[in-house]
């Protein structure tokens, strides 16, 4: 009998606990529902602004390295010999101009064999009258038979031969007044004075090498370029070169050779450099040919980061999210990189901090900077801290 009346006691008692687990399953999965959205927005890593890649015309340069050498390198030389300079008038670097003064050998010596020369010039002259005078007379007595024929002959041939002495004498005379002349040493064109080998004092033959000189001070710059590359440089294109003692000068190619050398397949182009004073001949440089321009799509240094010895940049997702992506680079001016694989007009990638950020965070939009080569400024990262607490 109490079996049977403990049975709905224990059938309530179910029910309830049914009922009550079933309430709390209800209200658990509202709570839950409830939670979900915000679950769903995560955290954002950074506060970034987004750039575009910007179509930027590029120019097109070609790189090549030479020396940097003298246009034309005149040397000066001693034209008599065995004189004795008395004096150098110039140094290493002075500027000259075409028949300046620039060394002097003594003249005494050639003096006296001028003063030689003009004696026996005036002797000849004098026998070569008297022989004159013979002939005309020997002539004038031809038909009255006082005279033979052979004498005659003798007479004439005696006016030839005196004739023949005088001009002797006058090369000779001409000769030692032009030596006369080169006892002075005079410059062969305008230009700058690389080396000076003459000493006061010194006496040197015919020929000795006395001064180098830098024809109208111009220098040049022979840039070494391949095979390949040398029919795509013309005359009268433009340069930029860089000494080695890092100064800039403007160059123009003034002719490129017409061979290339079998051992190193390289040719030469010559180039000529404005005047510069941290230029000088025999130094080492660098520089690049313009060869015109193309448009390119570019992005900002500051939105690429370097990993791992690759270019990557961080493309803004929908959602804000950001995937890491890997470029291909290529020429550059000023802040504006060109990209030439991995990145389509019209994608948003952040402009700056992207170090900062790894692939698949989240970030918080400031502004989208317009496309353009120099992007606006980006927003500066977040703290060290709340970088580490992400």
């Amino acid at each position: 009998m109490k079996k049977f009346k403990l049975k709905p006691v224990a059938i309530v008692l179910i029910a309830g606990l049914a009922l009550v687990a079933g309430a709390i399953a209800i209200f658990s999965s509202k709570s839950g529902n409830k939670a979900e959205p915000a679950a769903a927005a995560p955290k954002a890593a950074l506060t970034v602004t987004a750039v575009q890649p910007a179509q930027t015309r590029l120019p097109i340069k070609l790189v090549a390295n030479g020396n940097i050498v003298a246009w034309q390198e005149a040397i000066i030389g001693s034209e008599s010999s065995n004189l004795r300079l008395t004096q150098v008038l110039v140094n290493v670097g002075d500027t000259v101009r075409a028949g300046q003064v620039l060394a002097r050998f003594s003249g005494d010596s050639v003096q006296a064999d001028v003063a030689q020369a003009r004696a026996t010039l005036v002797e000849a002259q004098a026998t070569a009258a008297d022989a004159a005078g013979n002939a005309e007379r020997a002539r004038s007595l031809q038909n009255s038979g006082a005279l033979s024929t052979q004498q005659i002959n003798q007479y004439n041939t005696s006016e030839q031969t005196a004739r023949a002495r005088v001009a002797a004498a006058q090369a000779v005379l001409d000769a030692q007044q032009l030596r006369g002349g080169n006892t002075q040493v005079l410059a062969p064109d305008n230009g700058v004075i690389s080396a000076r080998n003459a000493t006061v004092g010194a006496v040197v033959g015919a020929g000795t090498e006395l001064f180098r000189m830098i024809r109208g001070g111009r220098l040049e710059w022979r840039a070494e370029v391949t095979s390949d590359e040398v029919t795509r440089i013309k005359p009268g294109a433009n340069a930029q070169v860089t000494a080695a003692s890092g100064t800039q000068v403007q160059g123009t190619v003034r002719v490129v050779a017409p061979t290339v050398d079998p051992l190193t397949r390289n040719a030469l182009v010559y180039v000529d450099l404005a005047r510069s004073p941290g230029v000088k001949a025999g130094m080492f440089a660098q520089g690049e040919f313009e060869l015109g321009a193309t448009d390119a799509l570019t992005l900002p240094q500051q939105a690429l980061v370097l990993r791992d010895g690759f270019t990557y940049a961080m493309r803004i997702e929908p959602g804000n999210k950001v995937t890491q992506v890997k470029l291909q680079t290529g020429r550059r001016l000023g802040d504006a990189v060109e990209i030439t694989q991995g990145v389509l007009a019209g994608e948003r990638y952040v402009a700056g901090g992207a170090a900062f950020l790894a692939d698949g965070d989240t970030v918080a939009l400031v502004a989208s900077a317009a496309p353009t080569a120099e992007p606006n400024k980006t927003v500066a990262p977040a703290p060290p801290a709340q970088a580490a607490s992400k």
